[in-house]
């Protein structure tokens, strides 16, 4: 299936129905008099995430989307039926916005069975049994149904990820998602082989976590250079980032700052997300430059340095020690500040 993160759509909420011009007329009863009932109302536009779905591959295809009418009203003071809500599913992740020069965020749904009322369906007009007086025995005057409310929106899916793995081109990210998890992302002897993000399932000593991949950064990413850094947003979301450098680069240190400047560049946090760091590829560096390379990157970094190789799958077990230990960490403390907002 194509992977899409963006779609732009157009929703409208439906009309409510008439109200209804009607007089009671019957045999034997000898006061008639208006009997129009009232209009339905329109159908309300609600979105809902739901699990199973991971792209927004569907509005490419379908871009317009329209509730129903309500009913019109009847004699006999029967209101018209209520139109069926039109429900928009979408994937858990999913950002809708304004089409505004700024896309400001209107809902964020980040739950499975999350639903937001995004338009109210305009309400049924009055019959002509509402306008009746001592004056007006006959009235003939009906409301017309309220209009429904329309608007241009943008969809941003941005993956629910425990890990977010990053780095240059070619610093084996794939190879790595591949060795532990299910992913099967693409590898190539050449950049950009990851052209959208990659989600894998990783399980370690009986723990599991979701991990993201996602395409390479290079210098002046956020200014749009290479892919840019669209993709950054599927990361915005995790608990800690997997950081990998390619120890056979000629420059591993340089590497390493030209992606933590890009981050920098975009902002959403991401610099300041717990991350972890390793030299990748050690089985192609010699022990004696792995060491040096090793050094210098802990040097400029100022945190510890993992050295594995998904090849051999050597030190791939001390890396997801530290990945799943720091994840799990993280959410604990996540759910404890949640917990201390509590007003009870």
């Amino acid at each position: 299936m194509q992977f899409l993160d963006q779609a732009k759509i157009f929703i409208a909420s439906g009309m409510g129905g008439d109200g209804s011009v009607s007089f009671r007329r019957e045999k034997y009863v000898e006061f008639g008099g208006p009997d129009g009932g009232d209009g339905g109302k329109g159908g309300d536009v609600i979105f809902e995430a739901v699990e199973g779905l991971n792209t927004l591959i569907d509005f490419r295809y379908a871009q317009h989307f329209k509730a129903g009418r309500g009913g019109h009203g009847m004699g006999r003071n029967r209101t018209g039926a209520g139109a069926d809500d039109l429900l928009i599913k979408v994937p858990v992740g999913t950002q809708i916005l304004a089409d505004d020069d700024e896309r400001s965020l209107i809902a964020d749904l980040t739950r499975p069975g999350q639903r937001v009322a995004l338009l109210r369906g305009g309400d049924g007009g009055k019959g002509n049994d509402h306008y009746k007086s001592s004056t007006n025995r006959a009235p003939r005057q009906f409301q017309p149904g309220f209009p429904g409310a329309d608007m241009w929106v943008w969809l941003r899916l941005k993956l629910l990820a425990d890990a977010g793995l990053l780095g240059a081109p070619n610093a084996g990210k794939s190879t790595f998602i591949n060795a532990v998890s299910n992913a099967g992302a693409k590898v190539g002897a050449y950049p950009f082989t990851t052209l959208k993000p990659q989600l894998g399932v990783v399980g370690h000593k009986g723990r599991e976590l979701v991990m993201a991949d996602i395409p390479g950064l290079i210098a002046g990413a956020a200014d749009g250079v290479g892919i840019g850094d669209r993709f950054l947003g599927h990361i915005e979301r995790c608990r800690v980032l997997l950081h990998l450098v390619d120890a056979s680069a000629p420059a591993p240190v340089k590497a390493w700052a030209t992606v933590r400047d890009e981050l920098e560049a975009y902002g959403g946090g991401l610099v300041d997300k717990p991350e972890i760091l390793a030299l990748s590829k050690a089985d192609l560096v010699s022990a004696s430059g792995l060491a040096a390379k090793k050094r210098a990157l802990e040097q400029a970094s100022g945190q510890p340095v993992f050295v594995f190789s998904a090849a051999t799958r050597v030190g791939l077990d001390a890396v997801l020690d530290a990945l799943i230990d720091l994840a799990g960490r993280d959410a604990a403390a996540s759910k404890v500040e949640k917990q201390a907002w509590t007003p009870l």
